[in-house]
């Protein structure tokens, strides 16, 4: 399944739910979910709020990837990150998404917070079960519909 750019803008996206930081929008017909941020910065409770839609979505239409897009994130938060590593992708990986790709802003900074922020994970839970995730980062939306 790979797209042009001009078939990803055809991609013909449903909307499902928009919060203050984040819209979410989705194709039923190739089980994609996106997430869009909006926001400089999602606050925890919002974040957990949010994943918790996205959670109904990939139950209700059997989503099989889910692309993260954070570019607009300016600030890093470590505790939303665990989170989502152990808690909302185990959860997901439960209901058969197992294919995640993320867009990082260019900041290399944010850039350098997520690789720490991995490392730490992967020495504090070492029996996490995000190995068994597809997980891969793109530039930009096309990109990661394509790998």
């Amino acid at each position: 399944m790979n797209f042009s750019s001009q078939e990803v803008i055809d991609l013909k996206l449903k909307h499902f739910y928009e919060s203050e930081g984040a819209i979410v929008s989705y194709n039923d017909e190739h089980k994609i979910a996106i997430c869009e941020t909006t926001g400089t910065f999602i606050p925890f409770a919002e974040f957990k709020i949010l994943f918790r839609k996205i959670s109904e979505l990939v139950e209700n239409q059997s989503i099989k990837k889910f692309i993260f897009d954070k570019r607009s994130l300016k600030t890093f938060h470590q505790p939303s990150m665990e989170w989502y590593y152990l808690i909302w992708k185990k959860d997901m990986y439960s209901l058969g998404l197992k294919v995640h790709r993320k867009i990082l802003p260019q900041d290399r900074i944010f850039r350098e917070c997520v690789r720490l922020g991995h490392e730490k994970i992967k020495r504090e839970f070492p029996d996490n079960m995000t190995h068994l995730l597809d997980i891969q980062y793109a530039e930009s939306l096309e990109e990661a519909i394509n790998i």
